[in-house]
């Protein structure tokens, strides 16, 4: 029962990781003078860091796999949700500007 609620809350810290170092990406990579290495970098890093982390957290238990992957799937939800109630009233009406 423990060691299963830490799986869930281990997945659950990766994918804070995992999405929140994607947000700062983002908001990093706007204004970056070579923002493809920053984006190519920060994927790589938290894509490691994640599998690893399943790793550490399953222990060769698929059930504590599933229960971690099930806790970064919760994270994902999360951000989806803070994302649109943070993000949503900041970008209505305005007009987006090409990158290129």
């Amino acid at each position: 029962m423990t060691t299963n609620l830490l799986a869930i809350l281990g997945g659950f810290a990766l994918g804070l990781f995992y999405f929140g170092g994607l947000w700062l990406t983002v908001r990093k990579g706007l204004f970056s003078p070579h923002p493809a290495l920053l984006f190519l970098t920060s994927s790589l890093l938290r894509t490691a860091g994640v599998i690893g982390g399943f790793l550490l957290i399953s222990a060769g238990d698929p059930v504590r796999l599933l229960l971690a992957v099930g806790g970064f799937v919760a994270a994902k939800v999360t951000s989806i949700v803070l994302g649109r109630r943070d993000g949503a009233s900041e970008h209505r009406g305005k007009k987006e500007t090409p990158c290129i």
